[in-house]
């Protein structure tokens, strides 16, 4: 039964009066999600279960300020958390190319980086200060004396040998020699060959045996010189021992309870010991800074500074934090994710060492949360592959990019692994999820848990009073005005709208907080304390404003006649359909002109969109529909012979959906009834095989849509449009439509099949089949019925009278499914 709808019924009215309050400023802040509980409920489990892999992907559409409620829903969750450890990474005396990573309680690893800038700073002033002492200068004296004594006493008894056999003992540029006496005077070579020869013989014998003795001699001189400089070297680190030595013993027991650091600790003092010679030459040599050189078995490439090897780098400092961690990384790349390795250039090479290692987000979330869009974080295929390799691994690790494809040859440092506890959370569309879900084993195994975000709630009155909370809230942290119980209630309505459903509210919070500030703000622009329901329609009527300037060109269009549409009078195989034009974030409805136009041939029912490419696949399911329902109703007893042309009129764009069919189908049996359509109702519905009209979208646009065009044409209280019976729910029409409803200037009805629809839109009744099979006489069906007979019969007596087979029908193509319900702008 055709069904004319009351105003009640066009747009659900939320009564300020079902609020308590007379501000939301008696209102409480709560900042909690809202209309969430089964997002809510997943991402508790996530976050509470202690299990690898468990991490969270949080899906849902755009606009309800997921990333927002998550952020806040972790913090409040974290803030009771546990604070983690502190990291660190210190030199490795050992492979300086691997530097250590060392945990601490938080701000332990603030307080050891401290004291050891403070250790290089002792160092760099008592260092010096220790080999110049008088008692180092006395110490050192005696070893060297007692060198030089051993030095002449070997010296003095080689001599006295020497003199025993007739020799001298004389020092040249080429070292020691030993010469014969020879008339009291050590004698050259040409005296010694003017004696006799054996006398020469005699003097080469002794010369040889006093060399080795000599050679003795030498040899335990280097003894005592070895151990002299062995007994200085150990005199040396005695001091940088004894110097270094206090201060190392207060970091020794203040940090006694650390085993990681007691090791560092005990290498960094033998670190200093070892190169006390070093610190003695530099100390010696007038130098105001005294640093040791790099060690030995530090390469080039990786040379730390002399006395940064002493330093602490303090990677994550949790020093200040209060409670988990909870970082939202915006920029997921790489580095930002992963932490990076910096570098020096050196005399035009590049250097760097463990002191110019940067923290990641990984690093700054370790034993906490880590949020990030999924879409941000796919842009880079590296940090995608990175974050799953920690994750899979439980260790995060800063190395440099491209480093696992061995892309580099460059020298770079390679430093310890830290173990990785974080959990992470990533925010993406629903089409993302699954797609990876599909694609990605990985995927699958470390993230596990889905938080599915629904764009709208039930419309029943705790989440009414859960959007006034929400106002509060907003209010609150914006410092905006607060809203009455009509301003509250406006927001209500407006949250019904965006959601297109009166039992529903949007939860795409985003907008509605957009439409909260506009209202505030035009409450201001009119000196307004609080914000009223004329506040929110101002808002609203703003924004559409700022949007709507193609659709007021169309309606202008439409107005002048460059676009055909008739809102008066009767035709046939004429109809008004419906549809919708959206342009980023503003849609809007306008009616299209569709024509049918039917007579002799097979080729069915022809859409010529569809010939020309200008056609979605929905659209063409829907039109090929039509052909299934003119076969059931009139091919009974003879086969289905027509040619029909379906086109909509002035469209040069793509047509998609199939929300145009009732329309279509309309337009075809006018066409063949003979019957004109009235051309103040527009109508859009989707039909099936049966002729049942089935639910579309976008009604309440389409529905106003058509509303401008006979508004601006003057309200002649005929004009109006058919939806589906499923629709009325969804409708929030908009207050001038639903008072020219209440008025009878216009009018909405709903219909359950296509009969209720032609019978509407031509004033005859469709009819139905008696118990014989035939339609009543006059009624829609029996006149199409009576017209496809008579195209039936023509195409025989045509085939007859040319005594040749029928011309062959042009072939169509099948459409294929979809799922829209838009025609594309």
């Amino acid at each position: 039964m055709i069904q004319e709808l009351a105003p009640h019924q066009l747009r659900r009215t939320c009564d300020p009066a079902s609020f308590s309050f007379q501000s939301t400023a008696e209102l409480p802040v709560v900042p909690d999600i809202i209309g969430q509980p089964r997002a809510t409920r997943a991402i508790e489990f996530g976050i509470d279960i202690d299990s690898p892999g468990f991490n969270i992907f949080v899906l849902g559409p755009g606009g309800t300020g997921r990333a927002t409620t998550i952020q806040r829903f972790l913090e409040q969750k974290a803030a009771a958390g546990p604070v983690p450890s502190d990291w660190v990474y210190v030199n490795n005396f050992v492979e300086p190319y691997k530097p250590r990573a060392i945990f601490l309680p938080p701000g332990k690893g603030g307080e050891l980086r401290a004291d050891m800038q403070s250790l290089i700073s002792r160092l760099q002033t008592d260092m010096p200060r220790a080999f110049e002492t008088k008692e180092y200068d006395e110490a050192r004296t005696r070893v060297e004396h007692e060198l030089e004594e051993a030095r002449e006493a070997e010296f003095a008894k080689l001599s006295q040998l020497v003199a025993s056999r007739g020799f001298a003992l004389g020092q040249t540029p080429a070292g020691l020699i030993i010469a014969p006496i020879i008339n009291g005077q050590p004698a050259d070579p040409n005296a010694v060959a003017q004696l006799p020869a054996e006398q020469q013989e005699k003097l080469e014998a002794a010369r040889l045996e006093l060399e080795d003795a000599l050679a003795d001699a030498l040899r335990v001189i280097r003894g005592h010189e070895k151990t002299t400089k062995a007994r200085l070297l150990d005199l040396d680190r005695q001091v940088a021992g004894f110097t270094a030595g206090h201060l190392l013993d207060d970091l020794e027991k203040k940090y006694a309870s650390f085993d990681e650091v007691m090791l560092y600790l005990q290498e960094v003092r033998q670190d200093i010991v070892g190169h006390a010679q070093d610190w003695k030459d530099r100390g010696t040599s007038g130098a105001e800074s005294p640093q040791p050189p790099a060690p030995s078995s530090q390469s080039d490439g990786v040379a730390p500074l002399p006395l940064s090897r002493y330093q602490v780098n303090l990677l994550v400092d949790n020093s200040r934090r209060q409670g988990t961690p909870v970082v939202v990384e915006l920029n997921p790349t790489f580095t930002n994710l992963m932490g990076r390795i910096e570098h020096d250039v050196r005399f035009g090479s590049t250097f760097t060492d463990f002191t110019m290692l940067r923290a990641g987000a990984l690093h700054a979330a370790n034993g906490g949360y880590l949020v990030m869009q999924a879409r941000d974080l796919l842009g880079d295929e590296s940090a995608y592959s990175a974050l799953k390799r920690a994750l899979g691994n439980g260790t995060v690790t800063i190395e440099e990019p491209g480093a696992q494809m061995r892309l580099l040859t460059a020298v770079t440092v390679e430093p310890e692994p830290i173990p990785l506890d974080v959990k992470v959370i990533l925010l993406g569309s629903p089409m993302l999820y699954y797609t990876l879900y599909g694609m990605d084993e990985d995927f699958q195994k470390l993230f596990k848990v889905k938080a599915d975000f629904t764009s709208d709630m039930e419309r029943i009155p705790e989440n009414e009073r859960a959007y006034a909370l929400f106002i509060r809230t907003r209010v609150a942290e914006e410092q905006l005005r607060d809203f009455d119980p009509t301003g509250v209630a406006a927001v209500v309505e407006y949250g019904s709208r965006l959601a297109e459903d009166q039992t529903k509210l949007t939860t795409r919070f985003g907008d509605v907080a957009d439409i909260i500030r506009e209202a505030s703000y035009w409450a201001g622009k009119a000196g307004q304390a609080l914000v009223s329901a004329q506040d929110v329609y101002r808002a609203t009527d703003e924004w559409t404003y700022r949007s709507n300037q193609i659709e007021q060109r169309v309606q202008k269009d439409i107005s002048n006649g460059t676009i055909m549409i008739d809102a008066e009078g009767a035709k046939v195989g004429q109809v008004n359909g419906l549809s919708v034009s959206t342009l980023g974030d503003y849609s809007f409805g306008q009616p299209s002109r569709i024509t049918a136009r039917t007579f002799m041939g097979r080729a069915g029912v022809v859409n010529i969109e569809r010939e020309v490419r200008m056609s979605g696949r929905i659209h063409n399911k829907g039109v090929m529909i039509l052909a299934g329902y003119l076969g059931g109703q009139y091919a009974l007893e003879r086969p289905l012979t027509l040619s029909a042309s379906l086109g909509f009129e002035q469209l040069y764009s793509e047509v998609e959906g199939d929300s145009a069919s009732l329309a279509e189908l309309c337009a075809i049996l006018s066409s063949l009834s003979g019957l004109p359509i009235q051309q103040n109702i527009a109508l859009t519905g989707s039909v099936n095989q049966r002729g049942e009209v089935q639910p579309i979208g976008g009604g309440q646009r389409k529905i106003e849509g058509f509303f401008q065009v006979c508004k601006a044409r003057g309200l002649t209280g005929s004009q109006g449009v058919m939806i589906p019976h499923q629709n009325v729910k969804d409708l929030m029409l908009q207050p001038e439509v639903v008072q020219a409803c209440a008025e009878g200037k216009f009018h909405v009805w709903a219909i359950h099949t296509v009969d209720e629809g032609i019978e509407l839109l031509t004033g005859v009744p469709a009819g139905q089949r008696d118990e014989s099979g035939r339609f009543p006489e006059g009624s829609v069906h029996a006149r199409v019925e009576t017209r496809l007979k008579e195209l039936a019969e023509g195409i025989e007596k045509f085939a007859k009278g040319n005594g040749k087979k029928e011309p062959e029908a042009a072939k169509t193509t099948e459409g294929t499914a979809g799922n829209s319900d838009e025609k594309k702008a």
